[in-house]
């Protein structure tokens, strides 16, 4: 099966791994382990390990749980799990245990496939939920139903920050559509090998990554988490190509004392940048540094991550702008939930073939987030004559301070301009005076002798004084979650 960038792919993932599988070319290096997946593989041992799921009188599209790092265990889970039928439930390891314990028993999974590292954990959690399965449950096969691209393929928990987690579901059909987005958007090819240091139990890693090396025929290094001493030695060793990361990742490789030598700058086309805006300042300062070209983007959970992206170099790339739609259309919709004008801000929506079938066991939630078959992102922003978006934050994390709304981001990005500054974020604080008014914590590098007062006065000067963070508050690291996007609503409850 070939990518065609025009069309999204057809069929199953069953279908595209079995035509991977006609070649024995590599799907995966694992570097910490010196090991390597071949598609061959891969197909082979997802379909006897499918079969022994089949052999358990599992149902076609019933949830199995799968607990599990980065590796090669968890992938063969992963594949498995959506080559049978079944859909595969990715259990976030950083959610916490209520999370976790709320997702096992919410997605119905009667099995699980658990890493070694996590089995008392779960068993701690859940005692009686389900089974962990053991190798020798799956020695008796059977059959695997036949399905079609509407099958549930895969169901993954938001993280919740304002409630109870939400169970996407994705199909065959959007969950391939996820990586085609991300292979047009980024010309993927056979010869490319990205680099997957984000969980593939959250959407970016698995979809972005995972996705989108299965339908262009590339490949992937992976490595369990990501590094800031190892990942340029990792993604020498591995002859990677491009890599998926968040600014988070950015800002860290930025600040610190290693550096590529000039073998992996040449051979990197591009690098990645997700999950949460990245700063124009620390975009500007990585490129100047090590010479890769930093391609922002945008996605989401419920649309198997890419929505936007900037194009690759010559393409024009707004700095400040995760890009333009790519596989799919995006408009911005008014209060009153109608198309605005170029230039107008309002909440942005999206629609197309990577969309989720809907949230599992919620309904009401479903309707609230559709408005006809556009898709609310709960992102605020506008669109401008070229078509580029620009995010100016989210509808949960505005602060309203006198009935005006400040977006955090603006905050953000005058703190980021700081070179000692490594993390940042502006959060709202309850006040009997104005309803909400401005915080912000920050992370700094070592040594650095940066003061309240220097920040403040500089946000004085450039955002004027009603913008101005009452207080910053100096951290060691800012909350993050399994992506390694910072978590502002989380501060103001850890920061009292």
């Amino acid at each position: 099966m070939i990518l065609d960038k025009a069309v999204p792919p057809t069929g199953t993932v069953r279908d595209w791994l079995d035509a991977r599988a006609k070649t024995s070319d590599v799907a995966i290096v694992f570097p910490e382990e010196g090991d390597t997946l071949t598609w061959t593989t891969l197909r082979d041992q997802a379909r006897e390990m499918a079969m022994g799921l089949a052999g358990l009188g599992m149902a076609p599209g019933e949830s199995v749980a799968i607990v599990h790092p980065n590796g090669r265990e968890g992938v063969l889970a992963l594949f498995a799990a959506v080559y049978g039928g079944f859909r595969a439930t990715m259990i976030n390891l950083a959610a916490g245990p209520d999370a976790i314990a709320y997702a096992l028993d919410h997605s119905g999974a009667r099995f699980a496939f658990v890493h070694d590292s996590q089995v008392a954990t779960i068993r701690n959690i859940a005692p009686d939920r389900f089974q962990i399965i053991r190798p020798e449950m799956l020695l008796t096969r059977s059959n695997i139903a036949n399905y079609t691209s509407k099958q549930h393929a895969l169901l993954m928990y938001t993280s919740g920050t304002t409630g109870q987690p939400k169970g996407v579901i994705h199909s065959h059909a959007s969950l391939l559509a996820g990586g085609w987005t991300a292979a047009i958007a980024h010309d993927l090819s056979p010869n490319d090998r990205g680099f997957c240091v984000l969980p593939i139990y959250h959407i970016n890693g698995l979809c972005v990554s995972v996705m989108s090396a299965l339908v262009s025929g590339g490949s992937l290094a992976m490595t369990a988490r990501f590094s800031v001493s190892r990942f340029w030695d990792q993604a020498d060793l591995s002859k990677v190509t491009w890599f998926s990361v968040v600014p988070t990742i950015i800002s860290h490789l930025l600040h610190s004392d290693g550096n590529p030598s000039p073998e992996v700058c040449a051979r990197l086309r591009f690098g990645r940048s997700a999950s949460s805006a990245l700063a124009i300042e620390t975009q500007t300062a990585f490129e100047d540094r090590f010479t890769v070209p930093i391609v922002e983007t945008m996605g989401l959970t419920e649309t198997a991550a890419q929505i936007l992206s900037n194009p690759l170099p010559p393409g024009i790339r707004k700095i400040g702008s995760p890009g333009v739609a790519f596989g799919n259309e995006v408009c911005i919709l008014s209060d009153d939930l109608k198309p605005c004008d170029i230039g107008q801000q309002g909440e942005i929506a999206v629609r197309g073939p990577n969309i989720m079938l809907g949230y599992l066991h919620n309904p009401e939630a479903t309707a609230k987030t559709f408005v006809g078959d556009w898709l609310r992102t709960g992102d605020l922003g506008h669109i401008d004559e070229d078509n580029y978006v620009f995010v100016t934050g989210r509808l949960k994390e505005l602060i309203i301070k006198g009935g005006e709304n400040i977006a955090p981001r603006e905050i953000d990005e005058v703190l980021y301009s700081v070179p000692e500054i490594i993390e940042a974020a502006a959060f709202a604080r309850s006040c009997d005076q104005y309803g909400e008014t401005v915080e912000a914590a920050v992370a700094v590098k070592p040594g650095s002798d940066l003061s309240e007062d220097t920040l403040i006065a500089l946000c004085e000067k450039r955002l004027g004084a009603f913008k101005t963070p009452n207080c910053i508050h100096f951290l060691p690291e800012l909350p993050k979650g399994p992506s390694g996007k910072i978590q502002r609503l989380k501060l103001a409850d850890m920061i009292q």
